[in-house]
């Protein structure tokens, strides 16, 4: 999972970074200046199945999924999402980074060895195709790469059904699980939309329910008690819930 700032450290991308191994045996990025992973230590791979697949997309019934990833990052998400949309239902996939990774790092991530080597060219094509354009992956899979901070980008209003939000956690970035960016997110889910995220913490959870959202606390993956989700209700159902 991705922990990418879209906030404040601009300089971010000037940070040394280098691949690690997760308990899973699958790749990830460590930042030692902030002491911090772009995924799970317990596994990077598991958890993103875990969080994004077992308790987002595979929840629907629909045959056409729009989603938007806050951020980018390795491709992780994007790449698993893609994996499962085959035979299963159509995805349009858009996921903003401000800081885009280094060609050489992703060069090095081992996802599709551990996932299917089939997937190697499709994972390359996701990285290597232009930025802030739809560009046809699959034939069940499209990808818009939006390069920005999130502060400077607004959602399309009532747009998608799920919202992956795998920034870097409280702790590393507090302002982005104010309500300011989580109000932006709610603003572009559909109604009975879901945003999805590892994160558990109590402050963020307040912070989904007052701007409307449903949380449910979750089983977390291997090595996290929980993870939240938090469904977009109508005004009527949230005053219910009240």
């Amino acid at each position: 999972m991705h922990r990418k700032s879209n906030g404040q450290n601009s300089y971010l991308s000037a940070m040394k970074k280098h691949l690690v191994k997760t308990a899973d045996g699958s790749s990830s990025i460590y930042i030692p200046e902030m002491d911090e992973h772009y995924h799970s230590s317990n596994g990077a791979i598991q958890e993103a199945l875990h969080v994004f697949v077992e308790n987002g997309i595979k929840l629907s019934d629909e045959k056409q999924l729009n989603i938007f990833e806050l951020g980018f990052g390795t491709g992780l998400n994007a790449l698993i999402s893609m994996i499962y949309s085959e035979g299963n239902e159509k995805i349009k996939y858009h996921s903003i980074e401000a800081y885009p990774v280094d060609n050489d790092l992703i060069e090095g991530v081992n996802y599709c060895s551990l996932l299917g080597l089939e997937y190697q060219k499709t994972f390359e094509l996701m990285h290597r195709c232009s930025w802030d354009m739809e560009v046809e992956i699959s034939e069940y899979f499209s990808l818009k790469k939006i390069h920005s901070k999130i502060e400077n980008y607004v959602l399309q209003e009532n747009y998608y059904d799920f919202i992956f939000y795998d920034a870097f956690g409280p702790r590393a970035q507090s302002e982005m699980w104010e309500l300011d960016v989580l109000e932006k997110m709610y603003s572009g889910l559909k109604i009975g939309g879901s945003l999805v995220t590892y994160c558990a913490q109590g402050q963020f959870k307040r912070n989904l329910k007052t701007l409307g959202f449903q949380v449910q606390a979750m089983k977390g993956p291997p090595g996290k008690r929980e993870m939240t989700i938090g469904i977009k209700k109508t005004e009527l159902e949230h005053k219910a819930l009240d």
